[in-house]
Order: C-alpha cells, then sequence, then structure tokens
C-alpha cells in the first residue's frame, strides 16, 4: 500500500498547471513563450481535471497589455495536459483585459447578441 502512495504525486498546483499550458502552447503555437509572463490566476481542481484562467502579458509590460484564456486540463499520470480551451465569444478562449471593451467600442462577432443597456435592445 505505501508503495501505491510513493507513485502518486500531488500535482494540484498552479505550478503544474502552468507547466501543463506551457507544453501544450509549445507544441500547438507559434508564440514565443520566452518572451511573456505567464501566470495561473485561478484554477479550480475536480478529479481528474482542472479548470484554469491562464493569463498572458509581454514581458516587462503592465498587466492592461495582457489577456486572458480559460482551459480545461486533464490528469494524466503525474502531469496535467490541455483538453479544450473554453469557448468565451472571444475566438480560441480568449479574454480581454479588463479595460479592453470599454476602449474604442469595437464590433461584436456575427450572431454575438448585444451587449450593455444604451440602445442594445430592440423589441419587434
Amino acid at each position: 500500500m505505501a508503495l501505491l502512495a510513493g507513485c502518486s504525486k500531488n500535482i494540484q498546483t498552479d505550478e503544474a498547471v502552468r507547466a501543463g499550458v506551457i507544453k501544450h502552447l509549445s507544441q500547438n503555437s507559434g508564440l514565443n513563450l520566452a518572451q511573456m509572463d505567464i501566470e495561473v490566476t485561478s484554477v479550480t481542481f475536480r478529479d481528474n481535471e482542472a479548470d484554469a484562467v491562464v493569463g498572458f502579458k509581454p514581458k516587462g509590460a503592465g498587466a492592461a497589455s495582457g489577456m486572458s484564456m480559460r482551459y480545461t486540463l486533464e490528469r494524466q499520470g503525474n502531469e496535467w495536459v490541455v483538453k479544450k480551451k473554453a469557448d468565451s465569444g472571444m475566438g480560441h478562449g480568449m479574454m480581454p483585459p479588463a479595460a479592453a471593451p470599454a476602449a474604442g467600442g469595437g464590433s461584436l462577432p456575427p450572431g454575438h447578441p448585444p451587449i450593455g443597456g444604451a440602445g442594445g435592445e430592440r423589441k419587434q
């Protein structure tokens, strides 16, 4: 019994989740990860899955120049593996920094429901 307990590593940590996301990005993107600060801003563990919000910003840049992405990870052995990125309506699971929606009043993706109360709703 003691041998089985010794083989199982506690990977329910922010750092283990961060390592899983970095491994996924290094295999599946053209990003220069060495030029980015990557931080797990929140994570919830459930059995063999974890839901995480990971913040990305250029090294040395302020928080306003970053973005966040949601990931679902699955435990495989002693590591976390990205299972999917959650859809947040910003394409590829990206969420802009908190200040971004107010800047410029950009347009919404096709088919997105109106946001806000200033003339955003129309009844027919």
